[in-house]
């Protein structure tokens, strides 16, 4: 067997190894996402929004609560009260959501609802760093980086978990 021959078998065992990998990628991703739509998975999804759009209006009334009576604001403080004042009322109107996908089963595909929670989310993330950076610039950034840290974590987490993962038979009826 020449070298070009050799050459040429494992290019094309690395190219098959790809497609495989890429079509396990793909199958893994289908099954998260039908999964997310309906059966347990999607009940703690619905759980842990709850838990993060309640959370986010608890914090964003505390930190704007001290601003109602202060005589002026920095651009910081005014940076936060305008973000929470986009995220609370979406955020109140998600968890109104939540709680019918929850008595309903299933999560919605409307395009508005994921649209207001990438929306809230950011608006009450921002109000959130504004509002630690009105205190001083470094907790604002120190939230920021850790903030965009702990996203990674948790994605790194969910992935791990979920990758190759098996249906039980409690998935599957």
């Amino acid at each position: 067997m020449s070298d070009d021959e050799e050459h040429e078998r494992a290019r094309a065992s690395a190219e098959e190894a790809a497609r495989t990998a890429a079509e396990r990628a793909k199958a893994d991703a289908e099954r998260l996402k039908a999964e997310m739509l309906t059966g347990p998975m999607s009940q703690e999804m619905l759980r842990q929004q709850g838990l993060i759009y309640g959370g986010l209006i608890l914090i964003g009334v505390y930190m704007v609560e001290p601003f109602l009576t202060a005589p002026s604001l920095d651009a910081s403080a005014t940076i936060s009260i305008i973000a929470f004042a986009v995220a609370i009322p979406l955020l109140a109107a998600l968890v109104m959501v939540n709680r019918q996908e929850a008595f309903r089963g299933r999560r919605t595909p409307s395009v508005m609802v994921t649209v207001a929670q990438a929306v809230a989310q950011s608006a009450a993330f921002v109000g959130i760093v504004a509002g630690f950076w009105h205190i001083t610039w470094v907790a604002g950034v120190t939230f920021l980086v850790t903030g965009l840290v702990a996203v990674g974590i948790h994605s790194a987490g969910f992935w791990r978990l979920e990758e190759r993962q098996e249906p039980t038979s409690r998935d599957r009826g």
